[in-house]
């Protein structure tokens, strides 16, 4: 865990869905204790149905723990709250509103001055790359920059926790590591503390500084690889010896539980 203070607890947090009629219970989730430290970037992988999706949800407070609970500075999480930033892999912005306007919308739902609420979104329309779209609607974005975006929108707020699932899976590899670039660049510069739900294992390796891996359904952590990488971290990493070690690693470890996955079903 990253040093300092804990901001985030997750404490024996299971999750079981009840069927349609005439099914058996499914299981997601066994007890899952974690701890985030602040200014921590963690990645957390594991094969299809592992449950990752469901832990960040719970987390974000956009679903609720069957046992267990989660808390954010001390405070029992049990909703979704402005100290939380959320980016979806599908693209989640307002279609009726601008760039500038979807960028802005939580500081309005808060209350933020006008005037004060302009400089937040003109700095994050900077930052992302967007000052010459402020006025497109998101139809008229690719998805790149839609993703931009969302998460301009996100840490707009300035929340304690980024909550990412899969927000680059529908790019095209190209567009993806850019993104990772932008992200990676905010983060080694703002420290914002960030939980990224990724299937692509370099992608893991290259934006955090902690990995978790989950089993095969019902997830639990399996597996903590810290990626003590140097930043900045600039692209050209990903050829190096020290980044092909920590990605054969993790592959050995994914693979053997998508093996069991792909057995139990």
């Amino acid at each position: 865990m990253a040093a300092g203070v804990s901001l985030l607890q997750v404490a024996g947090v299971t999750r079981r869905f009840l069927p349609a009629r005439g099914q058996l219970p499914v299981e997601a989730l066994k007890p899952i204790d974690l701890a985030v430290g602040r200014n921590d970037f963690l990645a957390i992988l594991g094969p299809s149905g592992c449950g990752k999706s469901t832990l960040l949800r719970i987390i974000a407070g956009l679903d609720r723990p069957t046992t267990g609970s989660v808390t954010l500075k001390e405070r029992l999480v049990t909703g979704p709250g402005s100290d939380r930033g959320m980016v979806f892999q599908s693209y989640t912005l307002f279609p009726w509103l601008t760039v500038a306007e979807n960028i802005g919308f939580g500081l309005r739902e808060k209350g933020i001055a006008e005037a004060r609420r302009r400089d937040i979104v003109a700095g994050w329309l900077d930052r992302v790359g967007l000052s010459g779209f402020a006025g497109h609607f998101p139809r008229q974005l690719s998805g790149g920059m839609q993703q931009r975006t969302a998460i301009a929108r996100a840490l707009a707020n300035d929340p304690e926790l980024l909550l990412l699932d899969e927000p680059f899976g529908a790019l095209d590899n190209q567009t993806r590591g850019l993104m990772q670039e932008l992200l990676l660049g905010i983060w080694e510069r703002d420290r914002t503390t960030v939980l990224f739900v990724t299937h692509d294992i370099e992608e893991a390796v290259f934006l955090a500084s902690r990995v978790l891996v989950m089993s095969a359904r019902p997830g639990r952590i399996k597996a903590e690889v810290i990626v003590d990488l140097p930043h900045p971290r600039h692209y050209t990493i990903k050829t190096s010896s020290e980044f092909s070690a920590f990605k054969a690693r993790l592959t050995e470890e994914v693979r053997a539980e998508a093996v069991l996955a792909a057995t139990d079903h």
